[in-house]
């Protein structure tokens, strides 16, 4: 088996558990879901749009701490607490993603931590 190799940057929000910011095992890298917290402030950004683009610049920050960017992310799990709010991550996606996009799923939750309206993990290869 390869090493696993802990991801931390303080360019995104710091875990608040026992996990890390992300895991990276060969060239494949696992990103630890994100929400939308500033990570200087820690303060939640406000409204579904600003959110889903605040997770995928706290994804990127990561991301590029591990050695990659947006582009080499392969699959994204979304959570959502309203399904309604799809076509903004939809938007928002196409401001941060080109084509091929990733292979993704989109679930709907009750509930997620701090209140946020979004969470986004993913699957990244470098």
């Amino acid at each position: 088996m390869q090493t696993k190799q802990a991801v931390h940057t303080q360019q995104a929000p710091q875990p608040s558990g026992t996990y890390s910011q992300a895991i990276k095992v060969g060239n494949t890298v696992y990103l630890a879901g994100q929400i939308p917290t500033h990570p200087q402030t820690n303060e939640m950004a406000k409204g579904i749009e600003a959110q889903v683009e605040q997770v995928f610049k706290n994804l990127a920050a990561v991301a590029e701490a591990a050695g990659g960017n947006l582009s080499n992310i392969v699959k994204l799990n979304i959570f959502l607490k309203d399904l309604k709010d799809f076509p903004v991550v939809n938007s928002t996606m196409e401001k941060f993603f080109t084509q091929p996009y990733p292979a993704r799923s989109t679930i709907g939750v009750a509930a997620l931590p701090k209140d946020s309206a979004v969470e986004i993990e993913g699957i990244m290869v470098i």
